[in-house]
């Protein structure tokens, strides 16, 4: 049997039915997808997919990934994507392994296993895909079918997990996890302006705060924001008022007023106007078609 299908058949025997599931390992989880799905919006913590069958679909702005079991999706900071599985069916479902990065031990082997960064990697885009190379596929493999045998995770998972993030510092994509590991670096300034924005999306922030959060100048900061997030800072705050928006009245039955008030827009008409242009649908029409039943 293949790596690729000794991947597959396991993440198959530990995602029962369709949704999410969390693992024994840690950082791991496994998602299941048994057709295609419209864009949903989602934040994308620091975090690594890994596709065994199926292919998904990425937004973040204007730039667009797809990914499959040829390839990886790397997300380095935690960034509001709209996703969508593309390929899956009942009798082949979309089958993903998804880690999140673990800042300290992607440090420690950074550190073990150092390497130049360039100019042009600094201020990477937040987001950007890997090519799924044998050895990478394998790394992937004995981590994940050590929950066959859950007696063995504590003494093996740590081995495995730091096999596999070699694997992917060592990799095409090293210079940008190298570049995680960093507090240096223009991505790392620009990291630490979305955890700010993140925690205070509801209040009116100038955009000098944000600069001054991550010290640089204005003009600085906005272009390397966007080389980053693929959009502006009030496009990204936007994003996440609008995420929250939706959450607040699909999840809590909250009417659009209130949730458009509640995430920050004193406005319902303009509240109403970005909600439209993201999701394609007024905020109360968009929240009633997402509760109506399959």
């Amino acid at each position: 049997m293949t790596a690729l299908l000794t991947f597959r058949d396991a993440i198959a025997r530990h995602a029962p039915g369709d949704g999410t599931f969390a693992t024994g390992l840690p950082g791991v989880n496994l998602i299941r997808c048994a057709s295609p799905t419209l864009p949903m919006p989602v934040i994308y913590e620091p975090t690594v997919c890994f596709v065994a069958q199926g292919r998904k679909r990425a937004a973040l702005g204007e730039r667009v990934f797809h990914y499959d079991p040829a390839s990886y999706l790397l997300a380095t900071v935690g960034l509001p994507v709209m996703g969508a599985v593309v390929e899956a069916s009942a009798s082949a479902p979309y089958l993903c392994m998804q880690l999140d990065l673990d800042a300290a031990l992607l440090g420690e082997l950074t550190l073990q296993h150092p390497r130049p960064l360039t100019t042009a990697i600094d201020g990477a885009a937040g987001l950007s895909l890997g090519t799924m190379t044998p050895t990478l596929l394998e790394a992937a493999t004995r981590l994940l079918t050590l929950l066959d045998a859950p007696q063995d995770i504590a003494a093996l998972a740590p081995l495995a997990l730091r096999e596999l993030l070699y694997r992917l510092i060592s990799g095409e994509q090293g210079e940008v996890f190298h570049q995680m590991a960093r507090t240096d670096t223009r991505q790392a300034q620009i990291a630490r302006a979305i955890l700010w924005l993140r925690a205070n999306y509801r209040d009116a922030s100038r955009i000098e705060t944000l600069a001054d959060v991550a010290g640089m100048s204005r003009s600085a900061f906005h272009a390397h924001f966007k080389a980053v997030t693929a959009m502006s800072p009030l496009d990204f705050r936007a994003q996440l008022r609008m995420q929250e928006a939706r959450r607040l009245m699909v999840g809590e039955g909250m009417d659009a007023a209130s949730a458009g008030h509640r995430v920050g827009y004193e406005s319902p008409s303009q509240f109403s106007r970005e909600y439209a242009r993201l999701f394609g649908l007024p905020p109360a029409r968009d929240a009633q078609r997402l509760r109506q039943p399959d």
